[in-house]
């Protein structure tokens, strides 16, 4: 009995310890709000606090959120994002949120967030969700979670894994977003291959995709939009 409570009790400061790393920083501290100022600028994991005799409500505020986002582009999505950059006091307390607005049949399309982990709440309209895991074993693909979110339908999309949202609904749909980093960061699979400054060079992309070179420079060519 003694050697299961000790297993039990290791599992779970193991568990403890992975989930610790996968997030942003615990705080030292109750408030580290953020300076927003582009000469006080350091070079840390973060941003330098604001002198606590300084800070005020204003600094955990932000509005606007009720207000819909311009649907009107090539994907027909847009993100809203609450982040340590537009609401300071967010600051080492390693959350986020963000709302997205879809047109009908909009994409928010495939990408990362390297340093957080994301769960999406439906508001209005249908949504087709879906993430790839990554690094599958011998023989195996890339394996694929898809799901039909409705109203009130909730769906996890785990840190750094490709993911996305489509609208195949004929009305606009609206989802929000907790993130678990104060900037979690995005990168837009495409964007970031295709349309990357300098671009990358067309031989590891004719390589890397086994298409012609003409297709990677076609698709070099294009205009990459961001919806974020």
């Amino acid at each position: 009995m003694a050697l299961r409570t000790l297993v039990l009790t290791i599992a779970i400061m193991a568990l403890l310890s992975s989930m610790s790393h996968a997030f942003d920083p615990s705080p030292l501290q109750d408030i580290c709000v953020a300076v927003d100022d582009s000469m006080a600028a350091v070079f840390v994991n973060g941003k330098i606090c604001k002198d606590p005799k300084q800070v005020m409500a204003n600094d955990f505020f932000k509005s606007g959120l009720n207000i819909p986002g311009n649907t009107s582009n090539q994907l027909g999505s847009v993100v809203t994002a609450v982040n340590v950059g537009n609401l300071p006091g967010l600051n080492t307390l390693g959350i986020s949120l963000a709302r997205i607005d879809y047109a009908p049949y909009g994409l928010n399309p495939p990408h990362t967030h390297p340093r957080g982990t994301e769960i999406l709440a439906v508001l209005e309209g249908t949504l087709y969700v879906g993430f790839v895991l990554s690094n599958p074993g011998p023989n195996m693909k890339n394996k694929l979670f898809t799901k039909i979110l409705n109203p009130g339908d909730v769906f996890v999309f785990p840190i750094g894994l490709i993911h996305f949202q489509f609208n195949v609904g004929k009305t606009n749909a609206v989802a929000f977003a907790g993130l678990s980093s104060q900037n979690p960061g995005v990168i837009t699979i495409a964007n970031a291959v295709f349309g990357s400054d300098p671009p990358i060079n067309p031989d590891v992309l004719t390589k890397a995709f086994q298409v012609d070179k003409k297709v990677v420079d076609y698709l070099q060519s294009q205009f990459w939009w961001d919806n974020n």
